[in-house]
């Protein structure tokens, strides 16, 4: 792939980034928390923020280019790929419908990351988009391998939106306009369900018979990627 090619992509990783940060997502406006990645197209390769520098601080030169193995590929200015790289590419790897993933620590999201409650579905235009359910991925430490197998544990239900307990959210798409979407889908159903719970009346969900047909969706569309893969 040529370098034109690469400046695109990190370009496009750091205005996503920059647009979290501005609206809240990654928790703090002057901290490094959180992360954006993209796939680069038909390599096991990856873009992705790097670590430990504030996002306004952030320049379409420090974005890095990691393989799924985390060899760094292009890392300049002493900076290293972000600490949860290993867990980017364990998504990567086990659903190839995904090409762009975003974690953050939104408000509403880590509310119930922190409950570790599970959030079900409520309204069928966030479970057609995100799954009928948006789970919860056991804690891990930070950046360590065993966060990354807790949400490998996970990804087999094909949903596009996990929360990662006592941490924050993932939010996964076929492209980095679909993940942001789903992140911020995510946060109106949590910020949603977050009221409703506050009332004490009982909370209703959508349809079993819609949920079991978003569930069915999901699963196509994942099986189409596996197919597609196999084929290249």
């Amino acid at each position: 792939m040529s370098m034109e090619n690469y400046i695109t992509y990190k370009k496009n990783v750091l205005g996503a980034s920059l647009w979290l940060s501005e609206r809240g997502y990654f928790g703090s406006y002057r901290g490094s928390g959180g992360n954006v990645s993209v796939r680069l197209n038909d390599t096991e390769t990856m873009v992705i923020t790097p670590s430990s520098i504030k996002y306004q601080d952030i320049s379409d030169d420090d974005i890095c280019i990691v393989g799924f193995d985390l060899s760094a590929i292009d890392a300049r200015n002493g900076l290293q790929p972000s600490v949860e790289a290993g867990l980017h590419s364990t998504i990567y790897q086990n659903r190839p419908d995904v090409n762009a993933v975003v974690h953050t620590h939104q408000i509403y999201g880590s509310v119930f990351a922190v409950l570790n409650k599970e959030i079900p579905a409520l309204f069928d235009e966030v479970a057609f988009a995100l799954g009928p359910m948006i789970e919860v991925v056991p804690y891990g430490l930070s950046g360590s391998p065993e966060l990354a197998n807790n949400v490998a544990g996970k990804l087999s239900n094909n949903a596009n939106a996990y929360l990662i307990q006592n941490h924050g959210i993932l939010a996964l798409g076929k492209n980095l306009d679909k993940a942001i979407l789903h992140a911020e889908l995510l946060e109106k159903v949590a910020h949603v369900y977050c009221l409703a719970l506050s009332t004490g009346l009982p909370v209703g969900t959508i349809a079993k018979s819609t949920a079991d047909l978003c569930a069915l969706i999901r699963d196509q569309e994942v099986k189409a990627s596996f197919k597609e893969c196999s084929r290249k």
